[in-house]
């Protein structure tokens, strides 16, 4: 099994480095991850800097620009033959609702989104976890028993792992994306020079009590699996907006 394996935290980061660990047992993995972190940057694509590509291990690549330039760059350049397998991780932190938009880690899935094989965005539910191994033992369950069952070889999949020791998960939960509040305001503050600087400020609270969400499961100690797809088109709605053209 070929895997292209890439996140948007760094090429350094503990989650890539555990994963890449683990799926090198199960099939000839190639790394293609950004030089630096690029939490946010969801599809974006660099186009008004070149792109440099840096061989930093046998199996290893870094590329200084987004996440989705990685993939790109992937499966363009690096990469010989398709993978047969795209695998976005371990993300340090959750994407849940409309994390999504956002997300570096699901925008690099989303580069597999034109090609013939599976696509996964996993993420583990705090910043700085504590139980990473969780997170691969679950990736590793999907690839070695699930894979080969899914009922769309192009699936992408945002799976989201809680942060607790293996044996305190409480299974698997096909969910659909939660919502959370209204985002809060900016957090304003000075600079050294007491010019005015803005933050953006952390992700607002999960609406929860919805059944059936990714914020549901990941409450009940469940492993949330959401299935995506790029294809934004309102279809509940088509008929109401012909009605108001």
């Amino acid at each position: 099994m070929k895997i292209l394996l890439t996140n948007d935290d760094g090429y350094f980061s503990k989650g890539i480095v555990m994963l890449d660990e683990m799926l090198s047992e199960v099939g000839d993995v190639t790394i293609v991850a950004p030089e630096n972190n690029h939490s946010g940057a969801s599809s974006s694509l660099t186009l008004k800097n070149p792109l440099r590509i840096r061989k930093y291990k046998d199996n290893g690549f870094y590329v200084n620009g987004t996440p989705a330039d990685c993939v790109f760059m992937a499966l363009t350049r690096i990469l010989k033959s398709p993978p047969d397998i795209l695998i976005s991780g371990i993300n340090h932190g959750a994407n849940l609702g409309d994390d999504v938009l956002y997300s570096g880690t699901v925008g690099a899935a989303m580069g597999g989104r034109f090609h013939p094989f599976p696509s996964l965005a996993v993420s583990i539910t705090n910043l700085k976890p504590d139980h990473f191994s969780t997170a691969v033992e679950v990736v590793r369950e999907i690839v070695e028993k699930k894979l080969d069952k899914l009922p769309n070889p192009s699936s992408i999949l945002n799976i989201n792992v809680p942060d607790i020791p293996i044996e305190q998960i409480e299974g698997y939960s096909l969910t659909r994306l939660g919502r959370r509040e209204l985002p809060e305001n900016d957090r304003i503050n000075t600079d050294a020079y007491g010019n005015e600087i803005h933050w953006v400020g952390p992700p607002p609270e999960p609406i929860l009590g919805e059944e059936g969400t990714d914020f549901d499961a990941i409450s009940k100690n469940r492993v949330s699996i959401t299935p995506l797809e790029t294809d934004f088109t309102d279809f509940k709605s088509m008929d109401e907006f012909q009605n108001w053209l």
